[in-house]
């Protein structure tokens, strides 16, 4: 009998067994009386409709970072407190399991140490209740995991992805770097001519070698798990208006393992902080 808990049920053994009082039964077991009277005081009841309410606003996010918004809403809980809650509440995010596959070789650039040094560009796909296709323009930083844009249309060239780091020049400084794939968007002389007369390298990955792009890959999960699959588009401006308000929330509300479990906003607003 190494626990209380199993010391209480010994004590309840002895005293249904042989009908003898609490008294006899932790006299003749050696436990203390206070151990077998003890009653638990611990009550999750006060978080449980919070957590709920969370998990049911935040289908796809896990317990840990649940529990960083509910610190965030004045609730002083620690993780293992709300893991068992969220366990009893069956919330847990069910996910697929996917067969390993040997990697090959890669080449492993130095990672970023501050926003704006490097960025990723990627393309994506996914249809609107119509069952016409539209493709997502996604560009993110690697340093600070903020996504800077997610252009939406049914096209998107190699002079729109221009269009778009253009746009995004004007309120921040481009980065000496972007890492992109082989597909045609990003290998178009438009996208060339424009990252070289603006001094920005394109860094292409290896072809069929997603995980050479594993920032935006990473990112990309996260968009099609939270955003895409958890969405019914009506037409492209409800698609457009949709992804937004995620790529928002994404920046300014979901906390990042990576960074400390600050959001990118956060990261991006004390490194400006540290730069000064």
């Amino acid at each position: 009998m190494v626990t209380p808990a199993a010391r209480r049920l010994a004590a309840g053994y002895v005293q249904d067994g042989f009908g003898v009082s609490q008294r006899r039964a932790c006299d003749a077991l050696g436990v203390a009386r206070s151990t077998v009277r003890y009653m638990s005081r611990r009550g999750d009841d006060p978080i449980r409709e919070p957590l709920r309410a969370l998990a049911a606003c935040r289908p796809r996010w896990g317990y840990r970072r649940l529990h960083i918004l509910l610190r965030r809403a004045g609730w002083h809980c620690n993780h293992k407190r709300v893991y068992r809650v969220y366990r009893e509440e069956q919330l847990a995010v069910r996910r697929l399991k996917r067969r390993k596959l040997a990697a090959g070789a890669r080449i492993v650039l130095a990672s970023p140490t501050r926003p704006n040094e490097r960025w990723s560009m990627d393309f994506m796909g996914d249809t609107l209740a119509s069952g016409r296709t539209f493709r997502t323009l996604n560009i993110v930083d690697d340093a600070s995991r903020e996504c800077l844009a997610i252009e939406v249309d049914h096209g998107l060239s190699g002079l729109r992805v221009t269009r778009v780091l253009g746009r995004l020049a004007l309120s921040r400084p481009l980065p000496r770097r972007i890492v992109v794939d082989n597909g045609p968007g990003f290998t178009s002389t438009a996208l060339d001519a424009w990252a070289y007369r603006r001094g920005v390298e394109l860094h292409f990955i290896r072809p069929g070698k997603p995980v050479d792009n594993a920032f935006i890959e990473s990112f990309n999960g996260k968009f099609r798990d939270e955003c895409l699959n958890e969405n019914w588009f009506v037409d492209l401006d409800d698609a457009r208006t949709k992804i937004e308000t995620w790529r928002i929330d994404y920046n300014e509300v979901r906390p990042h393992s990576a960074l400390g479990n600050r959001t990118p906003a956060e990261y991006t607003a004390r490194a400006g902080l540290a730069a000064e």
